[in-house]
């Protein structure tokens, strides 16, 4: 039986966030192809962290800029790692390829970081974004991290394509696979039994958080002048206290933290509202909204590399005065509602259902382990920045052991 050994930047938590939710279709998939799992992560699991225990994988809390690791890897020699996100890359990635260079480095990038850190910087110096803002040193950090991997999960076909178009990186090291959904689809209740507006999302993640604020002090009123008794009802795990005070009943804006069951919570709602100015991969909340039927108003960021050429969800607005006329209309109208979930049932059936992609990255990750050699020797400049990072990361690390020793 093969082993994968995943490597945590936290604890899968399927009910906080999609990243949580991508993580556990990964380890499914895995499952599937009968691989024997480990999952280890240097942070402290929260009461929101899934039981893999349940699921039979092995869990192990590691440390960083520690050599136990090095001891703990030795004694799994696993035929595959997988990295969530490139900061674990850049922790781990050195060790494993040290003590086993054998294993197949795998890099799930949950989204480009750089991306949207470039994005953000736009949006607050209130400007468009350039190509100038793309190349910054997250980029640096983050296609390092892809080079030294023999293969890195891309979950936005928008994403594969920046890569390819302005980065110049090889087809070869990159994997196009998306979040999985499975129908039948249970678009209860009907459009007149649905009240209110929806949104959720983590609030530890800036976009969502901005969002939200973009949301009360943009959009809301225009929203309510038309609407005067609409609801505006906001979800999502670990609120801030700045995000909590938003909350406002007076003008129908309720923020109220953690839902207990996201699902049941979207299809309760007539339209979920996503304006998202900065982001990047896929948004989980308007995935789950065209699930559970509820139609969407969203920004082209929001709905980036989630409709290929298909008619949205909804609408996509950027502007706040279009996306409160939108919002209302779509509120209002029974006809554009029902047409919007059409749409959104169509997307889910043609972009995401399918299997095929999950089928072949495993498939893919068989043909490197047996050409491993072939494969990186065809990536020499990802040899290159291992060399030079077992050179450089390495001894900062041992650098730390040695402080942290005499601490």
């Amino acid at each position: 039986m093969k082993k994968l050994l995943i490597i945590g930047t936290v604890w899968p938590e399927p009910t906080s966030s999609a990243a949580g939710g991508r993580m556990m279709q990964l380890i499914h998939w895995f499952h599937q192809a009968n691989w024997e799992i480990c999952f280890a992560c240097p942070a402290e699991e929260s009461e929101f962290s899934f039981p893999l225990q349940d699921l039979n994988i092995r869990k192990e809390t590691i440390i960083l800029n520690d050599p136990s690791f090095d001891a703990f890897i030795i004694e799994l020699l696993p035929d595959a790692v997988l990295f969530d996100r490139f900061m674990m890359e850049e922790q781990f990635g050195w060790r494993v390829a040290q003590n086993c260079p054998r294993a197949i480095r795998i890099l799930d990038t949950e989204d480009l970081h750089f991306l949207r850190v470039a994005r953000q910087l736009a949006v607050q110096e209130n400007r468009e974004l350039t190509e100038m803002d793309l190349k910054n040193d997250t980029a640096k950090r983050e296609i390092a991290s892809i080079l030294r991997c023999d293969l890195s999960l891309m979950v936005s076909s928008f994403e594969m394509e920046l890569l390819h178009s302005v980065f110049h990186i090889d087809e070869k090291l990159l994997h196009y696979l998306p979040i999985q959904v499975k129908g039948p689809y249970s678009f209860e209740p009907t459009f007149e039994e649905r009240s209110g507006f929806v949104t959720i999302g983590n609030f530890r993640h800036p976009p969502n958080a901005d969002a939200i604020r973009f949301l009360k002090s943009d959009i809301w009123q225009l929203i309510r002048n038309v609407l005067p008794n609409a609801q505006m009802h906001v979800y999502g795990s670990y609120p801030s206290p700045a995000l909590l005070q938003l909350n406002h009943p007076a003008s129908g804006f309720f923020v109220h933290g953690r839902a207990e069951n996201a699902m049941e919570v979207m299809r309760k709602a007539r339209v979920c509202l996503a304006p998202l100015r900065f982001g990047a991969g896929i948004k989980g909340k308007l995935l789950e909204s065209m699930i559970c039927g509820t139609p969407s108003v969203t920004t082209r960021i929001g709905a980036e590399g989630m409709q290929g050429n298909l008619s949205w969800n909804g609408y996509v607005c950027d502007d706040a005065s279009d996306f409160a006329i939108a919002a209302e209309q779509l509120y209002t109208s029974k006809n554009d509602w029902t047409k919007a979930q059409a749409n959104g049932k169509h997307i889910l059936e043609s972009l995401f259902e399918s299997d095929a992609p999950s089928k072949e990255f495993i498939a893919r990750v068989q043909s490197i382990s047996k050409h491993l050699d072939e494969h990186r020797l065809v990536n020499f400049i990802g040899t290159m920045f291992m060399h030079h990072t077992l050179q450089s990361t390495k001894y900062l690390s041992k650098w730390i052991e040695e402080k942290n020793r005499k601490v």
